[in-house]
């Protein structure tokens, strides 16, 4: 018997499946294509989100907002350059806009969520609420 290798195939559009490390070879910097990547797991009853957002300021330059169960992360970036020596100057500068968005689990309120940042990571904690099993009710059936 032979170990066969099999690709997983990873869906991008309805219908069309592309090998991942063909995808692999087109995934985008955060930096170029504007989004946040999110590691998310859950600890101890808390759903966890960490993304990494080095050289920013998150008084100035993070917002997270909670509307309508969808948590929403934006950061502004701004990195500029300048060398000046005798034979000229250079300027060099990258900006822009990195945003994600996240479905938030059932009955979580944006009084829950708590945002801390400590060396260039952003982590999110968002205690996930205990699920209450659907209540049934037996309904007797009379005859007519």
């Amino acid at each position: 018997m032979a170990i066969v290798h099999r690709e997983r195939q990873i869906p991008d559009w309805p219908g069309f499946m592309l090998p991942e490390r063909w995808r692999r070879m087109f995934d985008l910097e955060p930096e170029q294509d504007g989004w946040l990547r999110l590691e998310e797991y859950e600890d101890e009853g808390t759903l966890v989100l960490r993304t990494e957002v080095p050289g920013l300021d998150p008084g100035k330059d993070v917002e997270i907002t909670v509307s309508d169960g969808v948590l929403r992360v934006r950061a502004h970036r701004e990195v500029k350059s300048e060398q000046k020596n005798k034979k000229g100057y250079r300027s060099e500068f990258r900006y822009g806009e990195l945003t994600r968005t996240m479905r938030l689990p059932e009955g979580v309120t944006g009084d829950d969520v708590k945002a801390t940042y400590e060396d260039g990571i952003l982590e999110i904690r968002v205690p996930v609420p205990v699920e209450k099993e659907p209540e049934s009710k037996k309904i007797a059936v009379t005859r007519v």
